[in-house]
């Protein structure tokens, strides 16, 4: 296992980017989400239960309708939320080119497209999307720098150090778009308010409801 440093003007590129920067548990396993013993490979390294399901990280944004259904959207949500530390929840819609093992009883994927060019470059290279998790075992607090998590450097073929994370452990902003013209925050992260900000734009609407 190797460790390689990055530049920290690339690290604050992406302050919510968490695994992206921090952990690539062999780069087979992260290169793409087609891969049953891959994503095997990272519930067993973090102690994580399969039930517990895994976000996945594109290179563009133009990518995520392989993935996921994005017609309901109104133009230009997706551009003015993407890249950054936002993860969107989408339906994966019948026409979703990923595994079916990947979240097998969810309708629905968290979907990354991180405002830093390693991860992107890696996920158009691998003409795939890579399966992600914070990196830190299950449970414990998100990882800052990869002193955090150097329990779990011997399953990696490489770490890639990117100094410290300067906004601390919030992650990212998720929020479900599943529904049209409704978001709902589902953690609030380090871009809550510009997220909502963004969504207000586009005449979306916080879905009150509770389900």
């Amino acid at each position: 296992m190797g460790v390689a440093k990055l530049p920290l003007n690339e690290l604050a590129a992406e302050p919510g980017t968490k695994i992206e920067l921090r952990l690539l548990p062999k780069l087979d396993m992260l290169k793409t989400c087609n891969s049953a013993e891959a994503m095997n490979r990272i519930y067993e390294i973090k102690g994580r239960k399969h039930t517990s399901p895994l976000a996945i990280c594109v290179g563009d944004v133009h990518d995520i309708q392989r993935y996921a259904m994005t017609d309901h959207l109104p133009r230009g949500l997706l551009d003015c939320l993407l890249p950054g530390p936002v993860t969107v929840v989408l339906r994966r819609g019948e026409s979703s080119i990923l595994e079916k093992l990947l979240n097998p009883r969810l309708e629905s994927i968290g979907v990354r497209v991180p405002d830093y060019n390693f991860i992107r470059e890696i996920a158009c290279g691998s003409r795939s999307a890579l399966a992600l998790t914070s990196a830190n075992l299950n449970g414990q607090p998100s990882s800052i720098n990869i002193k955090d998590f150097d329990n779990l450097w011997e399953h990696c073929a490489n770490v890639y150090d990117g100094r410290i994370l300067p906004t601390g452990r919030a992650g990212s902003t998720v929020v479900d778009l599943t529904k049209l013209g409704k978001y709902k925050i589902l953690r609030l992260g380090s871009a809550k308010e510009e997220t909502i900000a963004i969504l207000e734009r586009h005449s979306s609407l916080e879905d009150g409801t509770g389900d």
